[in-house]
């Protein structure tokens, strides 16, 4: 299997998944690791950052726990 087919595989699940089990078997790891999260953790992750309820993120000026809400100035700075 040539490097550009590896990458693929480890890229584009339909790809792997047409693969045989023989091919699959050879693959090498993904140096990424496996990318599986279980639903439960993917809910309290939200941008980069875990969700921790009221008070914290959000709006600083209205005290709004939506961490969308940044603020009233410009590029996300809170009350300019």
């Amino acid at each position: 299997m040539s490097q550009q087919d590896i990458i693929r595989a480890w890229k584009d699940e339909k790809f792997r998944n047409s693969l045989s089990e023989d091919q699959r078997s050879q693959l090498p790891e993904n140096p990424a690791g496996i990318l599986d999260m279980s639903d439960e953790s993917l809910e309290t992750i939200f941008g980069g950052a875990v969700k921790t309820g009221a008070g914290t993120g959000g709006n600083c000026c209205t005290g709004d726990p939506d961490p969308t809400h940044t603020g009233n100035g410009t590029g996300g700075n809170c009350c300019d």
